[in-house]
C-alpha cells in the first residue's frame, strides 16, 4: 500500500495511559513517531538517547508547560517545534492546560539529503 492513516483518538495509549505509539500504527521503519498527552502538572519521563544516538524533534498540539533540558527550561506552546540532541537529558513538564505534542527520532545515519 502506498499510505496509511492512523487516527490518534483510535490509538489505546500505554506508558501510563499517556503514550500513543502512532509508528507501530503506520507500520513505519525510518524513523519513530508517537504522540504523548500528559494530564495538568504532570511530569514526563527525564531520559537521554545517548546510548541509541536517537535525536529527536517535539512539536506541541497543545497546551503547554516546559521541556527541561540538561538542567535548562524551554517553553513548550503550540506550534513550537524542539530538537534535543541523543546525548541531552530531557523530562517535559505539563502546565495547567496539560500538553500534548508529536515526538519524531531517528538516529543520524548519512544525514538527510535534499531531492532537488
Amino acid at each position: 500500500m502506498a499510505y496509511a492513516i492512523v487516527d490518534a483518538d483510535d490509538v489505546e495509549p500505554g506508558y501510563g495511559g499517556v503514550f500513543k505509539q502512532i509508528r507501530q500504527q503506520l507500520g513505519l521503519r525510518a524513523f519513530g513517531i508517537n504522540q504523548v498527552d500528559l494530564p495538568p502538572g504532570a511530569a514526563g519521563r527525564e531520559h537521554d538517547h545517548a546510548e541509541s544516538g536517537q535525536e529527536e524533534v517535539y512539536l506541541v498540539l497543545a497546551g503547554g508547560g516546559v521541556m527541561v533540558v540538561d538542567g535548562e527550561e524551554v517553553e513548550l506552546k503550540p506550534g513550537r517545534y524542539v530538537f534535543v540532541a541523543a546525548e541531552s537529558r530531557r523530562q517535559p513538564l505539563a502546565g495547567a492546560e496539560g500538553l500534548s505534542w508529536v515526538v519524531v527520532g531517528a538516529p543520524p545515519q548519512e544525514g538527510w539529503k535534499p531531492q532537488l
